[in-house]
């Protein structure tokens, strides 16, 4: 293990104080540092998204959101926030890699994203792939990006 890296706790957010620390994370994140506004953060996908929470030592430090699309077999993954003092550390993988193995997510094969252009790389370390041009979300850069599994392998993606 390298001085960086950690060990994390990483959970559903399934109560009223969880989910407030997960929105504050995010108000710090994408409001605070990244200008974006207030209303654009929060929105109506929050009540029926599934909320994960990570934590070092009982700090919360970081949160994501993933939505089961119609088709059951798609999930969207958004509103993915480290704090400064955890980037760098390992905990945004380990967030990430939790979505593929939580259980209400069993049954996804592909996870979409809307990745900020300056976080490409670090989901193509996951396996992302990029699809299509750079768009504005939010008044910042962003492109679409899948990883697509193959559930009777867990945790390797496809390659396209």
């Amino acid at each position: 293990m390298t001085g960086n890296e950690r060990n994390f706790e990483i959970a559903r957010a399934t109560t009223e104080t969880d989910l407030a620390l997960c929105f504050a994370i995010r108000e710090t994140v994408f409001v605070g540092e990244q200008g974006v506004a207030a209303a654009l953060e929060r929105d109506g996908d929050d009540v029926v998204a599934i909320h994960l929470l990570a934590r070092a030592g009982g700090v919360p430090l970081g949160t994501a959101r993933a939505l089961i699309k119609p088709d059951g077999v798609t999930a969207k993954i958004g509103r993915v926030a480290v704090l400064k003092p955890a980037r760098g550390t390992g905990l945004g993988k380990a967030l990430m890699r939790s979505f593929v193995s939580e259980p209400a997510l069993a049954h996804v094969t592909q996870f979409v994203l809307h990745a900020q252009v300056q976080a490409v790389a670090f989901y193509e370390r996951l396996g992302y792939v990029q699809h299509g041009g750079v768009f504005d979300e939010a008044g910042i850069p962003h492109v679409s990006m899948i990883l697509t599994m193959d559930r009777r392998m867990p945790m390797v993606p496809v390659q396209s």
